[in-house]
């Protein structure tokens, strides 16, 4: 069953008062990993005082809770640390959104085991990539999202709100409308609403 722990962390504390940045560090642990207490050692040596852990949870699994609760403390300033990189994200892609998001609020990030630290000249260098990573991959989606959308255009898919009338409905309405029924009567009948008709009848 999986379990999410973490050290004690207060909403308010004296240091937070004082606008003093702290650490925290994430570890996850999958049901087979054996590096619990290594990665734990590791990031209280490096500082970390509150550390949220995931334990149970394999790196492909989307709800991580003790993650989500790091994440929301983190303020600008503090410093995320882990114990290595696939600790933090699920893939690649899951891994450069989070660290562009971490960018962007103004949080620092190391990774102990590949030696990432933003505060570096060399790790400040992989934030600025980590940033570029990031609009690529969003451009790359935006435009196989348009190319789905031609490809599926030039199919004959229909986007948008489906037409409150069929082809059929339309041309009866029509006839029903040249024989002189009155349009409330059109629209109790098909059943449709009087703003619709008008705006056939108008065509």
């Amino acid at each position: 069953m999986p379990r999410a722990l973490f050290g004690e962390c207060q909403p308010e504390t004296p240091d937070l008062a004082k606008g003093k940045t702290l650490k925290y560090g994430y570890a996850r642990v999958s049901t087979d990993d054996q590096n619990t207490a290594l990665q734990l050692a590791a990031l209280k040596k490096a500082g970390c005082k509150t550390i949220f852990k995931d334990e149970g949870l394999s790196g492909a699994t989307t709800k991580r809770p003790a993650l989500t609760r790091c994440l929301k403390t983190l303020r600008e300033g503090d410093t995320l640390m882990v114990w290595k990189l696939d600790r933090l994200g699920r893939s690649l892609r899951d891994l450069i959104t989070m660290l562009d998001e971490l960018r962007a609020q103004g949080i620092k990030f190391r990774s102990l085991t590949e030696h990432i630290d933003t505060e570096t000249p060399a790790g400040r260098a992989m934030w600025q990539m980590i940033g570029v990573l990031a609009e690529l991959e969003r451009s790359l989606i935006t435009e196989r999202t348009r190319a789905g959308v031609k490809a599926a255009k030039a199919r004959g898919v229909k986007f948008g709100r489906k037409p409150a009338l069929t082809p059929k409905q339309r041309k009866h309405a029509r006839e029903l409308r040249a024989q002189g029924m009155r349009v409330e009567d059109i629209a109790d009948l098909l059943p449709v609403s009087r703003s619709t008709l008008y705006r056939l009848f108008a065509e």
